[in-house]
């Protein structure tokens, strides 16, 4: 992502992440999400490719992980086991890393990498097996995305930013207090003293945006982090392998972006239930978070498919596609559109190849709906990781 971009622009005057204004520019449909350039990498080219992987932004070493650090993630409870202690579960230095997909036929090979998120900030897992797979591979595909392209280009883009900014707030200058439900608001209210202080400018957003800044300022505070750092270290590995990268897009046009921000504006979202389950996520689920990436940094699968935890995220994505907007625009058949094209490319690249690799995020993996079982269903054999 280009250090000029509209998210950056926008990031850089309101104080919020380029994350958060990536999503609201999806929402807001006024602009394009570019193209997925990767951000700078950490520890720099020199770096050992073939040893470990850091979720740490920052670069720290916190060294080899002490045997105790490994089995308290082994032993975290999952849902419905007994309580977890985030503090002591979090591990940190080296881990096994997490096994890998294989999926086949008529002897060309694809290894699938799942990823989740939030990781711990300072974990290493090890990367040696996913990097050698990938310098074997033709091609690697990332995962699939859906592009939004305002008809006149990213100069449009930049004039609607003033206008984006106000669309995070809720229309007819309501409050949060306006607009949600007396008990949950009465929830809100501690969890907004303790992650947002002072900040009374939250007040004016809108819940889906509320629960967004929320569950990323809890994430900091219990040094927990995003997954991009998985794809950013599958982008480095291609790179340095001279491994092409594919990325599957379903690209929407936007023919008029002022008159759909102008309406996204004034309209407003059913979005009181993502707001509900994201408090239900930071009031209860922080340690099922945890133990989730534990599990995933151990090469837990039984771990990670036991687990049980609120799709805070899922229910924000559902309130921006059941809305009227998101339906005249396109939006509401864009998950099955990118479900689609993932598929076409990964038999394409099964066809082309004799080895070929992929990373998905693991909702998108586990399940009888999961895309690898589409791929069994279609004739490939699939083996989970050992």
């Amino acid at each position: 992502m280009h250090a000029s971009s509209p998210e950056h622009v926008a990031a850089r005057r309101t104080g919020t992440r380029p994350a958060l204004i990536s999503f609201l520019l999806a929402i807001a449909l006024a602009v394009p999400l570019p193209a997925q350039e990767p951000p700078a990498e950490t520890g720099g080219p020199d770096a050992p490719a073939d040893t470990r992987a850091s979720t740490d932004p920052a670069g720290t070493d916190t060294g080899p992980a002490a045997d105790g650090d490994a089995q308290a993630a082994d032993d975290a409870p999952v849902a419905g086991e007994g309580e977890v202690v985030l503090d002591t579960v979090v591990v940190t230095g080296e881990q096994p890393g997490p096994g890998l997909w294989t999926v086949s036929r008529d002897g060309r090979v694809m290894r699938v990498l799942g990823y989740v998120g939030p990781l711990p900030r300072r974990m290493y897992w090890n990367s040696a097996e996913v990097e050698a797979r990938i310098a074997e591979s033709g091609v690697v595909l990332m995962p699939p995305i859906v592009q939004l392209r305002p008809r006149g280009g990213a100069i449009t883009g930049l004039f609607l930013l003033p206008s984006l900014l106000s669309a995070r707030n809720n229309p007819d200058k309501d409050r949060l207090q306006d607009v949600l439900p007396p008990e949950d608001y009465a929830r809100w209210q501690p969890l907004k003293q303790r992650y947002f202080g002072r900040d009374r400018g939250i007040e004016k957003r809108r819940p889906l945006v509320a629960a967004m800044e929320l569950r990323e300022k809890a994430f900091e505070a219990h040094d927990l982090t995003g997954a991009d750092l998985v794809l950013r270290m599958v982008r480095r590995a291609a790179r340095k392998a001279g491994v092409p990268l594919r990325q599957p897009a379903h690209a929407i046009t936007i023919e008029e972006p002022r008159a759909a921000l102008r309406e996204f504006r004034r309209t407003g979202l059913d979005d009181v239930e993502c707001f509900r389950r994201s408090l239900a996520q930071v009031e209860n689920d922080l340690p099922t978070l945890a133990t989730r990436a534990n599990a995933w940094a151990l090469g837990r699968l039984d771990v990670l498919a036991k687990l049980d935890y609120t799709d805070a995220a899922g229910a924000c994505m559902e309130a921006v596609l059941q809305s009227r907007l998101a339906e005249k625009q396109g939006l509401a058949e864009a998950p099955a559109r990118v479900r689609a094209l993932w598929l076409e490319a990964a038999e394409q690249a099964l066809g082309e190849h004799d080895a070929s690799f992929a990373v998905l995020p693991m909702s998108l993996l586990l399940g009888k709906d999961s895309l690898l079982s589409e791929l069994e269903r279609r004739g490939y054999s699939v083996q989970p990781p050992e």
